[in-house]
């Protein structure tokens, strides 16, 4: 039998691989932006995510076991759909600006949705605080590149 933490943990994996559809050129404009002097741990930040990535799936899986509520896993959905989405959107229309907005907007639903199952279980909001905590820093930079890189706003 198909356990539901199987089916969490695939479905937020399938959703991840969306995030590898972007370019060697695309990958290219990124990496030639100035960053901030601040950002040194630019290398840790796909372990960061994935950290973030794997608390979020422990935490539906928790929020799952206790209501089997279908909207609350959307809810989750749009969360990861919109975290996923920053790369490849900011990346094909090499726009810090798209990526800002999409960050930003992860930010308030990561922070809704940890509002949200926090009546419902104290550990998945828990589990929430790593996206929570990370998304707005990732927002963060973004801006920040922005005013390093006015072009490539």
């Amino acid at each position: 039998m198909i356990r539901s933490w199987m089916v969490i943990g695939g479905v937020t994996f399938l959703v991840a691989l969306f995030a590898n559809f972007i370019t060697p050129k695309d990958v290219q404009w990124f990496k030639r932006l100035q960053r901030p002097s601040w950002l040194t741990f630019e290398k840790a930040i796909p372990l960061i995510w994935m950290i973030v990535f794997i608390c979020g799936a422990w935490s539906a899986y928790i929020v799952w076991e206790n209501t089997r509520n279908w909207l609350l896993m959307g809810f989750y959905l749009l969360v990861e759909l919109v975290t996923i989405a920053y790369n490849p959107a900011m990346l094909r229309l090499r726009s810090l600006k798209v990526g800002t907005i999409l960050g930003g907007t992860g930010a308030i639903l990561g922070i809704l949705l940890a509002l949200t199952v926090l009546p419902i279980s104290g550990w998945a909001t828990v589990l929430l605080l790593p996206y929570v905590i990370w998304s707005p820093i990732g927002t963060y930079t973004t801006w920040e590149m922005i005013r390093l890189n006015p072009a490539d706003a």
